[in-house]
């Protein structure tokens, strides 16, 4: 059993890791971000992987996140954190501020967010996106290395690359959604199909654009607020790493597929049975 990591907006390395090999992975589904680094983190194994690749060269919309996720899931990850940064929809929830979504609203437009289709049906349980015990010691890990923490609520993922207007800033309020950010979605659907618990710990950089002092929201100020929030959350991420038990999961995210898939084992194409093997030999061996 792995732990995974993925490195989102300044997030490029993990330090602490020791016995490190780097990897290139290919996957049925293409090149992940990045080469996965893999190491130990204080005696727990683990697997880092940036999300954007080293240097921020990939938009949200072109991070291939299937091939992410299947790379993580084919070297052993059942947990996975994810750091990302976002916006704040709330006057409470500051820049430089931690949250730990336990809802997720999913509002792109272009994003592949399952590995079924040709031939194979299944219907993932959604209604938790987050993993409730991952969730729990992320916050934990985070508050114990004094970070302010919003244990709770809906992260809004839209498309990007651009910033929201103060419209859509102003409906998205409206409807009660909390932070926004770009990336969080497919990843959530992505790792509920391959049986991995996910968690985000999203970092606070900016009030998107509905505050009437924080209405021009520009790359540089979240990058700023970005460089203040990395060193925070690596420490988090480190102290939930730490929490994490080696005991088998009994979280449904452990068994998602058991009752989701759709079709007849003897209609799923040989192809398709042998993409995706790491998902479906548990099951149709």
């Amino acid at each position: 059993m792995r732990i995974g990591i993925i490195g989102g907006s300044g997030f490029y390395q993990m330090e602490g890791l020791t016995d490190i090999e780097k990897t290139e992975v290919e996957t049925p589904f293409g090149k992940p971000s990045d080469a996965l680094i893999l190491g130990n983190l204080d005696g727990k194994p683990v697997v880092f992987l940036p999300r954007h690749g080293i240097g921020h060269r990939l938009l949200p919309s072109d991070i291939n996140v299937r091939a992410n996720i299947y790379a993580l899931k084919s070297l052993g990850v059942e947990w996975l954190i994810s750091v990302s940064a976002v916006g704040s929809l709330r006057q409470d929830i500051e820049p430089r501020h931690f949250v730990v979504p336990d809802q997720l609203y999913d509002h792109t437009k272009d994003r592949k967010s399952t590995f079924f289709g040709d031939g194979i049906t299944a219907h993932v349980s959604l209604a938790h996106p987050f993993c409730p015990q991952l969730r729990d010691l992320l916050s934990a890990g985070a508050t114990e290395v004094g970070a302010v923490v919003h244990n709770g609520g809906t992260y809004i993922c839209m498309e990007g690359p651009a910033f929201s207007t103060q419209a859509e800033s102003e409906l998205y309020r409206r409807f009660g959604f909390d932070i926004i950010g770009m990336t969080a979605a497919p990843e959530a659907k992505l790792a509920r199909e391959a049986e991995i618990c996910y968690a985000v710990l999203a970092c606070s950089t900016d009030y998107d654009c509905w505050h009437p002092d924080h209405d021009n929201v520009t790359t540089e100020m979240i990058l700023d607020n970005v460089r203040a929030n990395v060193e925070t959350s690596k420490k988090a991420v480190r102290a939930a790493v730490a929490k994490i038990p080696d005991a088998q999961r009994t979280c449904a995210c452990a068994t998602a597929l058991q009752y989701a898939i759709a079709t007849h084992p003897d209609e799923i194409p040989t192809a398709k049975r042998h993409q995706l093997k790491f998902l479906l030999d548990k099951y149709l061996a």
